[in-house]
């Protein structure tokens, strides 16, 4: 082989050569680029793995660990003013003081025992009432007396009702007969107390009717199937239909609602042994009642169908359905819940702790002020957040902008901020009207109960049966809200309902329901 032939072959090898070292550099670059990709998923996966162990092993409110506690503060100090750091000291200095006086304190007296509770007394005698030195009898000079609690089991009695008939032997002025009081169920036999018993054990204490059947059976001998208690419930809930139509007309009215759903699993009626997901969807008034409904689906029409021809305002999550509501229903306005977007500065402490912990820190100062409000009227309360929040919530706005382009959209802390920024005007709503609230903690403190019922019962029994309990939910939630006895509210209204008028329905909602004793009093 020639010289030149020898040259070119040389030149081949040496450009394929670079070739593939070309592709090799590329291929290197494409597998580190794709393991930066695999790493950054792996860490938020991570993240959200550490966030689903604290939800449902760690802590129910949002706290922060000490490393993360001693940063807030230190960036606390960096925002606020020699005034407000003088105040700061002087609070840590009065809590120490606190804490040295609980530690002091001894322990705290027994509650006294409530007057109104029936009293029965046993007097104990001493085997031996004379003297042992000279045989006179010993004389009282005294007592000693010693309370307990206790408890009488409940009874499950059996009531007979007879009405004796009276005639006149002449034959022609027919039977005297006294009329039935009106019951909740005619031909059947549930009782007041009874139907009371069931309803509360169900959608207050939580019980199965499976374990509601046990417990009657086990308790008092007595044989009540489920699928009677089942049908005795449906007649309670048509009962109490109009009490529930009328609390959620005066809702209603008010122009505010804070609107929430959560799940519940229902039994498909066409496959046996198999359950469904469908929501309770929650509508309440601050401090007021709650009206629930339930609905297969969580999409627009539900929310749609309770607040049509609504004027007002709702109070939600940035959950897409509210959004559309929001943007289709033209007499509707939506404010935000920072809670929600709080959670999302929560779950970012992993992915950057000093810029988390300091929007969590201007969160804390709105509700400082929220705290500070608490105690004020509506236009009080108005007032003093015009005159502290704004400012608050520009520098969190000015942040949030300034971090944006910092973090990948898919992280936890972009996803923070983005949430943040797309609800802005919303988050700030509350600071239109001193009747507003800052988040929709108090909705959700309304699910609780509906959440701890689902985790005992599992499920409801089919389709059909989501009214009802909707229905009886937001009547006990309603009671529970108002501080008011569901069993004494539930046992006056479903004696006097057989025989009230609808005309008379509002003066037994929750809000006006007064117990028998201040009735007979006044």
């Amino acid at each position: 082989m020639s010289y030149e032939e020898l040259f070119a072959e040389y030149q081949k090898l040496k450009a394929l050569t670079e070739q593939l070292q070309e592709e090799k550099t590329d291929l290197n670059q494409k597998l580190q680029e794709q393991r930066e990709e695999y790493e950054q998923r792996l860490a938020e996966a991570q993240r959200q793995i550490e966030e689903l162990r604290r939800q449902l092993f760690g802590p129910k409110s949002d706290r922060l660990t000490s490393e993360q506690e001693a940063q807030l503060n230190e960036l606390n100090k960096d925002m606020q003013d020699e005034t407000q750091r003088s105040d700061s000291a002087v609070d840590e200095m009065l809590q120490r003081e606190e804490s040295k006086k609980r530690r002091k304190r001894k322990r705290p007296a027994r509650h006294p025992m409530p007057s109104h509770l029936e009293t029965e007394t046993v007097t104990i005698e001493p085997e031996n009432k004379t003297c042992p030195c000279c045989g006179k009898p010993l004389e009282k000079i005294g007592e000693e007396v010693t309370e307990e609690f206790d408890m009488i089991p409940a009874r499950l009695i059996r009531r007979r009702i007879v009405r004796p008939k009276y005639a006149c032997r002449c034959g022609e002025a027919g039977v005297a007969l006294a009329p039935l009081p009106p019951r909740l169920i005619p031909q059947s036999r549930l009782g007041l107390g009874l139907a009371v018993h069931v309803l509360l054990g169900r959608f207050d204490d939580h019980l199965s009717f499976y374990r509601l059947e046990q417990q009657f059976l086990e308790r008092h001998g007595a044989v009540i199937p489920r699928q009677q208690m089942v049908q005795w419930v449906e007649h309670m809930a048509v009962w109490l239909r109009p009490v529930y139509d009328a609390i959620w007309q005066e809702m209603f009215a008010g122009g505010y609602l804070q609107v929430d759903e959560t799940p519940v699993k229902v039994m498909d009626p066409e496959v046996r042994g198999k359950t469904k997901r469908g929501y309770l969807w929650f509508y309440a008034v601050p401090g007021g009642d709650v009206i629930i409904d339930f609905d297969r689906s969580r999409g627009l029409e539900p929310a749609k169908r309770r607040l049509e021809n609504f004027r007002g305002t709702i109070q939600t999550d940035a959950y897409d359905v509210y959004l559309s509501l929001d943007q289709n229903q033209h007499a509707l306005e939506r404010i935000g819940c920072l809670a929600h977007s709080r959670r999302r500065f929560y779950a970012a402490l992993k992915d950057n702790l000093s810029d988390a912990v300091w929007f969590i820190g201007q969160i804390r100062l709105l509700y400082k002020i929220e705290d500070e409000a608490r105690e004020l009227n509506v236009s009080e309360r108005h007032s003093l957040r015009q005159e502290k929040a704004p400012t608050i919530w520009e520098k969190l706005k000015s942040k949030a902008l300034e971090l944006e382009p910092k973090y990948l959209p898919k992280s936890s802390m972009g996803k923070a901020i983005s949430y943040f920024l797309n609800d802005y005007e919303a988050l700030i709503g509350y600071l239109r009207d001193g009747r507003f609230e800052i988040d929709n903690n108090l909705v959700e403190n309304s699910i609780r109960p509906a959440a701890v019922g689902r985790r005992r019962w599992l499920f409801i029994g089919h389709p059909d049966a989501g009214w009802r309990s909707a229905v009886i939910y937001s009547i006990v939630t309603s009671c529970r809200r108002r501080s008011i006895n569901p069993q004494e509210y539930l046992t006056d209204i479903l004696e006097r309902l057989p025989s009230v008028k609808i005309g008379d329905i509002p003066s037994i909602l929750p809000r006006n329901w007064k117990s028998k004793t201040l009735r007979v009093k006044e």
